[in-house]
């Protein structure tokens, strides 16, 4: 089981900075969809140890899910050296989980 989303630690200045491959996963601990998504998230992420990931608690008032423009939980946006490559919105399988990761893993 992953770790709970925690309330924001960081501000998107910070987030820009983060060297290498990073998700930032955007949604809360009661939402239904985030609760459904975070076995296929998490069977995604096998195999995954490289990838950053931040587990952000969303809602109104909070900043950094603003200037990522969420709209809907989960929302997993996948970085590379602070840049946006591929965004996954309320998944429904770990195989479009998958192929985002492929968009930011390390060049073989």
């Amino acid at each position: 089981m992953s770790t709970p989303y925690t309330p924001e630690t960081t501000d998107r200045a910070a987030v820009d900075r983060l060297p290498g491959p990073t998700v930032v996963e955007f949604g809360t601990n009661w939402c239904g969809f985030c609760q459904r998504a975070e076995p296929l998230i998490d069977e995604a992420f096998e195999g995954h140890a490289d990838v950053k990931r931040i587990r952000v608690e969303d809602g109104s008032g909070r900043p950094l899910g603003r200037t990522f423009r969420v709209r809907l939980w989960p929302t997993l946006v996948f970085m590379r050296d602070g840049k946006e490559l591929a965004r996954v919105v309320r998944p429904t399988s770990a195989d479009e989980i998958s192929r985002a990761l492929g968009q930011i893993a390390a060049p073989a």
